[in-house]
């Protein structure tokens, strides 16, 4: 039987509830997969689940401002990401995510600093990473 899966060389994924990187990761990759999809709901859900009420509230300040996708901060959507432990302390842990746009080697990225807070494990900021 011929494998149709495009990742068939690829590592097996991995992860933990208890751990606040892997949670950005999920988050980040089922949103991308809503978004792409097409289904509003459900990335409206994801928000919920995943993201404080403040954040909630300044994303939606700031897509209004923009016009586009604050989680994202673009009005496409990625062809990938990766999410990648950056530095803890005072009760957060931060995180890098790289979305990748396009394919090839003229693929864009654009990298966001995300701040998870470790008692609740819900991302509370996403800002544009510096430089």
């Amino acid at each position: 039987m011929a494998d149709t899966d495009t990742d068939a060389g690829t590592a097996a994924r991995s992860g933990s509830p208890d751990s606040a990187v892997d949670r950005v990761a999920d988050f980040y990759g089922a949103y991308i997969d809503a978004v792409a999809d097409g289904t509003d709901d459900l990335s409206d859900e994801l928000r919920g689940h995943y993201l404080n009420e403040d954040l909630r509230r300044r994303l939606a300040a700031w897509e209004e401002v923009n016009h586009a996708d604050g989680v994202l901060r673009a009005q496409d959507v990625p062809t990938a990401w990766e999410v990648a432990y950056q530095d803890a302390g005072a009760g957060h842990l931060f995180t890098t995510v790289t979305l990748i746009w396009g394919t090839g080697p003229d693929a864009g990225t654009t990298r966001l600093a995300v701040q998870s807070d470790l008692s609740t494990k819900l991302i509370s900021d996403i800002e544009d990473a510096p430089a």
